[in-house]
């Protein structure tokens, strides 16, 4: 890969994975807690959070991150907040393009684990409780691996999309070579200056290859989930 692409294409792949991971990694806890609210719970306000956490998707990716400047930037209310009590600075850094990527690619991983949680028969969860499990115990050792496959076809999707994201991560964090320059800014970037274009294709190359992976893998893994659920059914 190295030999195929210049420092400063390399840079910004990798860069794209480091922030398409921590993205995913760090969301995933709250995206499987809001996929079972959202599939196993009834509440005053459950339109509501629907309604929030799909936002992104309709939301022109320029308005989110202005919304995430507005909130983290170093005037924003939770990123005065961050700064002044745990000197943690969101606006024009890496991390703040993990939080873009992740708000993203949210609603794309609670979808998928969504639809694994409701595949699920309740009556399984139900005949673990009746043995006396705590609900904890049966999420852990019943609904969990019945999920898993939902679960990694949710992370497969949100790391792709957090691999292509940015509208939100240029509008919240700028692109600054080798700070938050990722393989689409980098592409944007590119393709603005005379001779830029073989960069540019290049870096399409890779993004191509890595969202078509990650569909083949998402398509895969939601086979084996509707395999392995069917055939407890």
């Amino acid at each position: 890969m190295t030999d195929l692409l210049s420092p400063t294409e390399w840079q910004a792949v990798a860069l794209s994975l480091r922030v398409a991971f921590w993205a995913t990694l760090i969301s995933l806890p709250l995206g499987i807690w809001v996929a079972w609210l959202l599939a196993r719970r009834d509440f005053p306000g459950k339109q509501v959070l629907n309604g929030l956490v799909h936002l992104p998707l309709i939301l022109p990716p320029v308005v989110t991150g202005y919304l995430l400047l507005l909130t983290f930037g170093r005037r924003g209310y939770v990123g005065q907040f961050l700064d002044q009590w745990f000197g943690i600075v969101l606006a024009f850094r890496w991390t703040g393009a993990v939080l873009a990527a992740a708000v993203m690619a949210f609603p794309l991983m609670v979808r998928a684990i969504r639809l694994a949680f409701e595949a699920v028969d309740p009556k399984l969860e139900q005949a673990a409780g009746t043995l006396g499990a705590s609900p904890v115990w049966v999420f852990v050792t019943v609904t969990l691996p019945l999920i898993l496959p939902g679960v990694l076809a949710g992370a497969v999707l949100a790391f792709a999309k957090a691999m292509g994201e940015f509208g939100a991560t240029i509008t919240f964090v700028s692109n600054i070579p080798g700070e938050t320059q990722t393989l689409p800014s980098a592409i944007y970037a590119f393709i603005q200056v005379p001779g830029g274009d073989a960069q540019a294709f290049r870096l399409v190359i890779v993004s191509i290859i890595v969202a078509m992976g990650a569909l083949i893998a998402s398509e895969w893994i939601a086979r084996r989930v509707a395999r392995r659920i069917g055939g407890l059914g």
